[in-house]
Order: C-alpha cells, then sequence, then structure tokens
C-alpha cells in the first residue's frame, strides 16, 4: 500500500514537473524566436534601416544594433534579478515576456529609412535595448523556476529542456521567415514581407502569457517567502560578498564567456558565413541551418542528463576545446564547397533574364540575371539591378548581389559540417543551466546566475558576429591594398571566438570542479 502511495506520488510530481517545463519552455521559445528574427533577416533589416549607398556599413550597422540587444542583456539580469529573488520567479519573467513581444511587434511596424531617415534605425534600436532587458530577465528566471522544482541529482537533465528553446527559437523564427517568403515572394518579402514575422510573434506572446498565468509559484521560494529568509538586498549579497563574487567571475571566465562564442558561431556567424562569405542562396541557406538544428537539439537533453552522472566541467569544456581547434578547418571546407573560382564552368553554357520595371516614382529599374553552370552541378545567379532616373541620362549606381546553388551531395556535407558545430553548441549549452543553478544559493540564485550567463552570452557571445564580420572586412580591405598580405581572408572573424574559448578553457579546466556544486537552498 505505501508503495503504491508512493509510485503514485512520483507519478503526480513528475507531471507537475513536466507542466513547469512546458510552460517555461513554451515562453522562453518565444522570447528566443522575437530575439533571433533580427538576427535572421540582418541582410533585409540593413536595408531597409540604413542608407544603401554603402552595403557593408548597413550590414555592420544592423548587425551592431543586434549587438546592442545582447550588450544591454547583464543590465537587464540586474534589474529582473534583483526582482526576481525579491518578488519571485513567476511574476518577473512574465513581466519580460510581454516587454519582449510589445517590442518586436513594435519593430515590424517602423517606418523605413526611406520614410523618416534616421527615425527609422534610431527606434530600432530603442526596442532592440528593451529587448534585451527583457530577455536578460527571462532566462535566468525560467532556469531558476525548473530547476527549483528538479529533484536533486537530476537537473541537469530536467533544465537541458530549457537549453533547447534557444535553438527551437531560432529554428522556428527560419521557418516563419521561409514560409512567408515563399508565400509572398523574393520582391514583395523584401519590401514590406519582412515585416509579417515580427507581427505575427504578437499572438504567439499572447498564448503564453495565458499559460503563464496559471502557473506557481517555485516552492523553494515560496518556501523561503514563508519563513521570512528572502533576500534584503540581492545585489548587495551577489556582488558585495568576496565568496559569492568569486563563483561570479569563475561562472563567467571558466564558463558562460567559452559557452557564448561557440553558441554564437556555431548558429548566427554560421548562418551569416554562408549566407555572406559563401553567398549561397537565401532559402537553401536557411534549410541547412534549420536541418542541423532540428537533428542536433537532441543532444541538449542527452548531454544535460549526461551532465548528472559525469559532471558539467568535462562536457562544457570538451565542447569549447574542439570549436577552438576545428573550427578554421569547418570553415575553409565550407567556403570551398561553394567557391565557383574553382570550379569549372560548362563552357559557354548561361542563361540572362531581363527586366525593365517603371517605379512608383517614374525611375526605370532594369534587372538582369545571368545563371552560371558548372561541370559538378553547382549553379551561380548574378543579379544586377540598375536604376535610370526619370528625365535624366544619370545612370544611378547599380546593386550586384551573387547566389550559388550547391550540389545535392555539397547541401548534406554543407548540413554536417554545420550539424558537427551545432553538436558543439549542444555540449557546452545543455549543462549549463544545471551547473549556474548549483553555484548559488536559492535565495540570491535569480541575481547571482543571471549577470554571469548574460555578460558571458550577451557580450562576449552577442559580438560574435559583429566582430567575426568586422575581421573579415578589414581582412579583404587590407588584401585590396596588399594583394595576398592576409591568406584566406574570409577565415580571420574566427580568431575572436578561438580566442575567448581557449582562454575560458584553461580557466575552467584548472579551476573547475566537475562535479556538481551543491549549494544549499537556504
Amino acid at each position: 500500500m505505501l508503495a503504491n502511495k508512493a509510485r503514485a506520488k512520483q507519478a503526480v510530481d513528475k507531471r507537475t514537473l513536466f507542466s513547469v517545463i512546458s510552460a517555461s519552455s513554451v515562453g522562453t521559445l518565444i522570447e528566443w524566436y522575437d530575439f533571433y528574427i533580427f538576427g535572421s533577416l540582418a541582410a533585409i533589416l540593413s536595408s531597409q534601416f540604413f542608407p544603401k549607398d554603402n552595403p557593408t556599413a548597413a550590414l555592420l550597422s544592423t548587425l551592431a544594433t543586434f549587438a546592442a540587444g545582447f550588450i544591454v542583456r547583464p543590465f537587464g539580469a540586474l534589474v529582473f534579478g534583483r526582482l526576481g529573488d525579491l518578488v519571485g520567479r513567476k511574476y518577473t519573467f512574465l513581466v519580460t515576456l510581454v516587454l519582449m513581444g510589445g517590442s518586436t511587434f513594435a519593430i515590424g511596424l517602423i517606418p523605413g529609412y526611406a520614410t523618416i531617415g534616421f527615425w527609422a534605425p534610431l527606434l530600432v534600436l530603442v526596442l532592440r535595448l528593451v529587448q534585451g532587458l527583457a530577455l536578460g530577465g527571462e532566462y535566468g528566471g525560467a532556469a531558476t523556476y525548473v530547476a527549483e522544482y528538479a529533484p536533486e541529482g537530476r537537473r541537469g537533465f530536467y533544465t537541458s529542456f530549457i537549453q533547447t528553446t534557444a535553438t527551437l527559437g531560432l529554428f522556428v523564427s527560419l521557418g516563419v521567415i521561409l514560409l512567408t517568403r515563399q508565400a509572398l515572394g523574393v520582391d514583395t518579402f523584401a519590401e514590406w514581407g519582412w515585416r509579417v514575422p515580427f507581427l505575427l510573434s504578437i499572438l504567439l506572446v499572447a498564448v503564453s502569457i495565458v499559460i503563464r498565468m496559471r502557473m506557481a509559484e517555485s516552492p523553494l521560494f515560496s518556501k523561503l517567502k514563508t519563513e521570512g529568509k528572502i533576500s534584503k538586498n540581492p545585489l548587495a549579497e551577489s556582488f558585495g560578498k568576496k565568496q559569492n563574487l568569486k563563483m561570479v567571475l569563475l561562472a563567467l571566465f571558466g564558463a558562460t564567456a567559452g559557452q557564448g562564442v561557440i553558441w554564437y558561431t556555431g548558429q548566427f556567424y554560421a548562418l551569416s558565413f554562408i549566407q555572406k562569405a559563401c553567398n549561397i542562396e537565401f532559402v537553401q541557406s536557411n534549410i541547412i541551418v534549420a536541418v542541423a538544428l532540428l537533428a542536433a537539439t537532441p543532444f541538449f537533453v542527452i548531454f544535460g542528463g549526461l551532465s548528472d552522472r559525469i559532471g558539467r566541467k568535462s562536457i562544457m569544456l570538451a565542447g569549447m576545446l574542439l570549436g577552438v581547434l576545428t573550427y578554421r578547418p569547418i570553415y575553409d571546407k565550407m567556403y570551398s564547397l561553394a567557391d565557383v573560382s574553382q570550379k569549372q564552368e560548362f563552357g559557354d553554357a548561361r542563361t540572362i533574364d531581363s527586366k525593365l520595371v517603371k517605379q512608383p516614382n517614374g525611375d526605370l529599374l532594369t534587372t538582369t540575371t545571368t545563371t552560371h553552370f558548372y561541370i559538378d552541378g553547382t549553379l551561380l545567379k548574378e543579379t544586377q539591378k540598375s536604376t535610370k532616373a526619370i528625365g535624366s541620362a544619370k545612370q544611378l549606381p547599380s546593386e550586384v548581389s551573387k547566389a550559388v546553388l550547391l550540389t545535392t551531395n555539397d547541401l548534406i556535407i554543407m548540413m554536417l559540417l554545420i550539424f558537427v558545430q551545432v553538436l558543439y553548441v549542444t555540449m557546452v549549452y545543455g549543462p549549463i543551466a544545471a551547473f549556474l543553478v548549483e553555484l548559488f544559493p536559492t535565495r540570491i540564485r535569480y541575481t547571482s546566475m543571471s549577470l554571469p550567463y548574460h555578460i558571458g552570452n550577451g557580450v562576449f557571445g552577442g559580438l560574435t558576429p559583429f566582430i567575426a564580420t568586422a575581421l573579415v572586412a578589414t581582412a579583404t580591405k587590407a588584401n585590396e591594398t596588399a594583394p595576398g598580405s592576409v591568406a584566406k581572408p574570409y577565415l580571420e572573424g574566427l580568431w575572436y571566438p578561438i580566442l575567448v574559448a581557449g582562454v575560458c578553457f584553461v580557466i575552467g579546466l584548472l579551476y573547475l570542479n566537475n562535479r556538481a556544486y551543491s549549494r544549499a537552498d537556504d
């Protein structure tokens, strides 16, 4: 009889736990979706919100705006972490969800640069900052909430479900973008269809708010509140006490900084690289990343569960080391798959399609697409758009774009190369929530864990696409000035994640404990 009751209680507890995970994950997934559609549409947004006369500068400005959302995440961690330790986990990350969803929806409404000038990038920047502040409070709340429901010794497994939401959010954002683009057409999507993924987010957020309103407060926090042990000043306790500050710094420089650059290199920079450096066609490039993400996502749970048995340190550091050792050969192979200069063109076989369209302002737009065929089956489409101002003989500067379509074999190889990078991501990211939760006591956990996580991911990781792209641009310019001065300039951007992950690996190897830090839930 007692055994039956115990089994029934365990089943109820497990149902409750998975209900908590589902409620937390849905909201977190939506917030990541909101955050990532901006990065996924960086190339299009650069032409919408910045002057078109310098495409490289416009893209860098867009990436800088994207990065700004990451840079303010530590401030969001301080604001909402403190609120979460004072008021509670549930209501704090309900507020962050509303702020994130509202900002994303608003970005979809902002007129372009051609309509309101510099107000466009300024408004986008403000909304990105609000997004960053909101996300700074979201993750710590969700991870803490799930961890405080999970049984000790199983936190790595249960919190790893939260870890999947960041990748799934990116996957969903890519899916919505592709479906919208296919439904509206390339030109319509570039003109105004890009707004649809932003506007749709308000519906997803509304559903998540309803789900989260039904959630109960974390049992460990409720116990502290009942006993009157809630921290009166979480910031002072977290960062004013030497021992706890030491744990915060160790978490940052021994784990989250390296984890952050591996995360953003394997997912965001990989997408940017195959689109910009490799010139892979838009739809094909997004399919490559989406398939790799979907295939690798279960490994978050696998490595999270494994960390409960063998410890967090060895898995996380292995992911960092693999990135340091293999990024350059992986990206070199990715580039070679799409490098048509190393492929033999199929004789003089090519097609030329030209269209002349009169613009609303009377200008004449000529679009000429030349398709090159290669013996291995690769296609290269070069599109040139030139505008002739009405009533003038002056020809405005032409816009030239390239799109490489890979063969089926090369497409599969590219997917595998991205998959390997995302596998590194699952190794460093799967165990990180449990690792951070177990470093700090309940009374200041939300505040203490949020700051190193968001500095590591928001600053070190979030800057990866911008810094890497800037390093490549600098190397490319140096080669233009002195040809051959930089060998393989397209690989120069990788030095940033390699350096950060390498330093973090050494510090983690020397100072991290491989077993779980079991802090009393006082």
